[in-house]
């Protein structure tokens, strides 16, 4: 592929964080297949790169591994030495807010840091997450949305405070920067259904999503789609939002689900019914001063479970995005690999 019309050359080095994650190899191979031959995959210490390096075969470009630990600065400053992009992809998955601010945003501002010293960076590339968005007051939501944390888990928390995070340094020391908001990628290796259809709990699957389009991103169009926001020019200090085209709604997507990977009980919970319940269990929650957790709570209602239409018309325009692989592909693919590792 031409890469004349992008910010950096085939041989500048660009650096991937979260590199053994489910995105990673994906990213890496995508960013090889782009004709970028001079990649550094950033992994923790204890992390098979079994999928790393069987997503680099056959592309005959470079991919360094480098092991460490962005909560370490002395790592951050090793890691971006020389990089002209970074994709920070590393994330904390922590439930405990403490421990999720620390392996996000704790992180994230210490690879900010070294980067800011680093005179051949071009671009820093936010993976961020639908997660952010409230949408309390959207049926379509874009790049336009309302952000914030309030009543969002701690990943939700974490998430929001590193986008702020990233475009204060923009602000602050002009440092270029894009962030990226996948919605639900899916693809083989990643098995679980999307809490946006319904939630596995007390002994049976309950839909919630009904009619709901699910904002679903395959792995390779997703990968594609942040590759391109790291290398072309003029989107400084854009957000993009990534989802694919021909969306199945909850309804569909389970009816699929069950045909071709297994067969299990499942409840269809209405809307109304669903926002009443998740809106008892806050109250309750409340009430009872934290003696249950308030995981169901309107926030997650609107987040998750709202009506909403999607729109990936930015990403088109400005980063000239199109999926490769079609919705139809991507969900034979997908339900292929659950039937080799299914789900419990």
């Amino acid at each position: 592929m031409r890469t004349d019309a992008f910010i950096i050359g085939p041989d500048a080095p660009v650096l991937v964080t979260g590199a053994t994650g489910f995105m990673g190899p994906a990213l890496v191979s995508s960013l090889l297949r782009y004709g970028f031959r001079n990649v550094r995959a950033f992994a923790r210490p204890s992390s098979s790169i079994a999928r790393l390096q069987a997503a680099a075969d056959g592309h005959g470009g470079r991919v360094e591994v480098l092991r460490g630990n962005l909560l370490s600065a002395e790592d951050c400053m090793r890691a971006v030495e020389d990089v002209a992009v970074v994709f920070h992809l590393a994330t904390g998955g922590d439930k405990s807010y403490p421990d999720a601010f620390m392996n996000s945003v704790v992180t994230t501002r210490n690879l900010l840091e070294a980067c800011r010293r680093q005179p051949t960076l071009r671009r820093f590339v936010n993976i961020s997450s639908f997660a952010v968005y409230t949408n309390a007051d959207n049926r379509q939501l874009d790049e336009q949305a309302s952000v914030g944390a309030g009543d969002g888990d701690a990943y939700t928390f974490a998430k929001v405070k590193q986008d702020e995070l990233v475009a204060g340094y923009g602000q602050r020391f002009g440092l270029p920067y894009v962030t990226v908001r996948p919605g639900s990628v899916f693809g083989p290796g990643k098995e679980a259904i999307t809490g946006r259809v319904g939630i596995d709990t007390f002994g049976v699957f309950m839909h919630l999503g009904g009619s709901n389009r699910i904002p679903l991103t395959y792995i390779d169009n997703c990968s594609d789609a942040i590759v391109l926001a790291g290398v072309t020019p003029g989107v400084e200090g854009e957000v993009f939002n990534i989802v694919d085209d021909d969306l199945p709604s909850s309804r569909q997507f389970l009816r699929q689900y069950k045909r071709n990977v297994r067969r299990f009980r499942s409840i269809y919970i209405p809307r109304p019914v669903g926002y009443a319940l998740c809106r008892m269990w806050e109250k309750y929650s409340s009430w009872s001063e934290g003696q249950l957790p308030p995981v169901f709570n309107r926030r997650r209602w609107n987040s998750e479970w709202k009506k909403t239409s999607y729109s990936n018309e930015k990403l088109k325009a400005r980063l000239g995005w199109t999926p490769k692989v079609s919705m139809q592909d991507a969900l034979h693919r997908y339900f292929a690999g659950c039937r080799e590792r299914p789900s419990a």
